[in-house]
């Protein structure tokens, strides 16, 4: 795959559709490939965040409960995994563990802040964009209808 394959299915990612191009052509260039086997770990539940993920080729089972129980979710190619995690530290709420040969790109938070730095049309994208998420958030959490106007 070469990198104009790479950058053109970030942007199939609803976040990264956001970028600009020299945005994105710095993120597919600057973000770490990690290849799993059937079986590895991504990352466990509970671990403290230190970026983001896109799964880019094979399955990965999400676990939130460590205890045998099925996994909740199964994610494939070109999905986005610990947005919240790009943006700031939090602690991993579920296990992440590779179904089948598999590979992702980590972000790691001070890659994605320095092409936030550096592309200042981008950062305001996305802050619109967080932002709306929180007002829907907010909105649903109270109660109140949709705002349809």
């Amino acid at each position: 795959m070469t990198l104009d394959d790479d950058i053109d299915n970030l942007v199939r990612i609803p976040l990264f559709a956001l970028f600009e191009p020299n945005a994105l052509r710095t993120l597919a260039i600057s973000a770490e490939t990690r290849l799993l086997r059937a079986g590895d770990i991504l990352f466990r539940r509970g671990d403290a965040s230190d970026g983001g993920y896109v799964l880019t080729m094979g399955s990965i089972a999400i676990d939130p409960y460590d205890d045998g129980r099925p996994a909740t979710q199964i994610l494939y190619p070109w999905t986005l995994i610990g947005e919240t995690a790009l943006v700031s530290p939090s602690i991993r709420p579920a296990s992440a563990t590779a179904r089948e040969p598999t590979t992702a790109l980590k972000i790691g938070r001070p890659l994605f802040h320095m092409i936030l730095e550096q592309h200042p049309t981008t950062a305001a994208r996305l802050r619109d964009l967080f932002r709306e998420r929180l007002v829907e958030f907010t909105r649903d959490a109270a109660g109140y209808p949709a705002n349809d106007a």
